[in-house]
């Protein structure tokens, strides 16, 4: 039987992380402090080390504007970063609106709005069509498209600076997930996900699943935001390979069989492929 932490401990981690640099951004702002300053466009740690958000850069080229060096450097941090731990945790683990989605989704539970009949019939596909579209509309318009009405720039900033059109944006896309479309923001619509599931198809933090172990609950695809990631699940032990997973571990800590964990890419591949060779001799 799992404990009350064991059953919250990412949660309980990823709230304390994006709480946790809320707070050293609204610092910098408030009280000077050199930890973090910025915002999640452009940030620098300590004064001295430069944080891009490499989407945010990659708009700028389209629009044209001529890079400094810093924003280059901290865009090429951050893409090394988030390659090596999963590109979409920054979707579960920094972006503030996460907290917002996961509220609206934990509520569609609990008043039963998932249990309605729906015609919803919404690809996550289209979160690429608005990333392409942003960057065409960067190149044409010389602007950077989506970072000029991006709802996570107005909550993260609104947040630290004062709401003001933040709290519009943090109503809007509850009630859009609330009510119009599961996971609507971050699993169908939002660009800067659609660009860091293309990150995450490279990194090595993967969840693995153990067939021998799933009882076939499916409390994992209940509560995962991208339950499509999960397809193994009760018919192979393999990872999850698809850079949509936002390696929230919600799966994990819901999971009492012990058939999810985290594991590195190629270990777990590499341990598949020995049992099956050792299973053949």
């Amino acid at each position: 039987m799992k404990t009350l932490w064991n059953s919250y401990r990412y949660l309980v981690l990823r709230r304390v992380t994006q709480i946790g640099l809320l707070f050293l951004y609204f610092g910098a702002n408030a009280w000077g402090w050199k930890i973090l300053q910025g915002n999640l466009s452009s940030s620098l740690v300590f004064g001295l080390v430069p944080l891009s958000d490499p989407y945010a850069v990659l708009q700028m080229l389209f629009a044209g504007g001529v890079l400094a060096m810093n924003l280059l450097i901290g865009a090429g941090i951050i893409t090394a970063f988030y390659l090596v731990l999963g590109g979409r945790i920054f979707c579960s683990w920094v972006c503030p609106v996460n907290m917002i989605t996961d509220a609206a989704n934990y509520l569609r539970r609990k008043i039963g709005v998932d249990t309605l009949p729906s015609r919803q019939s919404v690809s996550r596909k289209m979160r690429y069509w608005v990333l392409a579209l942003s960057l065409i509309i960067s190149f044409m318009m010389g602007v950077t498209a989506f970072e000029f009405i991006s709802p996570i720039a107005m909550v993260h900033r609104g947040i630290i600076f004062g709401l003001g059109f933040g709290w519009a944006a943090i109503l809007i896309i509850f009630l859009f997930d609330l009510f119009v479309l599961k996971n609507g923001w971050c699993g169908h619509v939002c660009p800067l996900g659609g660009f860091y599931s293309l990150l995450g198809n490279f990194s090595l933090i993967r969840v693995h699943h153990t067939e021998e172990n799933c009882t076939l609950c499916m409390k994992c695809k209940v509560v995962c935001p991208e339950h499509q990631v999960l397809h193994m699940v009760g018919k192979q032990s393999l990872p999850v390979l698809s850079g949509e997973c936002t390696n929230c571990a919600r799966c994990i800590e819901v999971c009492d069989d012990d058939a999810l964990g985290f594991s590195i890419r190629k270990l777990a591949q590499n341990k598949k492929l020995g049992e099956e060779n050792e299973n053949n001799n």
